[in-house]
């Protein structure tokens, strides 16, 4: 069982690599915001497989403040104004 999870934290944090070029990449805001968000949700997968794989229930409580700070920053990044006359295309 403790290969497994193993295998599953490297494969979760070759997903956080990966992602990680998309971030780079861009081309759109959007995108690299759906990839901080992919962020968000593999650490908390990471830090949940690592709590059970190494029983460390601190871990878990890791997981929970990385699941709030992903819920704040995609409330944020909607509610964030455009400025006028900016469009998707225009931004680098």
């Amino acid at each position: 069982m403790n290969a497994l999870l193993a295998a599953l934290a490297v494969f979760l944090l070759l997903n956080l690599a990966a992602g990680l070029l998309r971030v780079w990449r861009g081309p759109t805001p959007a995108d690299r915001m759906s990839a901080a968000l992919l962020f968000g949700s593999t650490t908390v997968a990471v830090l949940l497989v690592l709590a059970e794989l190494a029983a460390l229930p601190a871990l878990r409580d890791a997981a929970l403040v990385f699941v709030m700070l992903a819920a704040i920053l995609s409330v944020a990044f909607v509610g964030l104004p455009r400025g006028r006359g900016t469009d998707e295309e225009d931004v680098p």
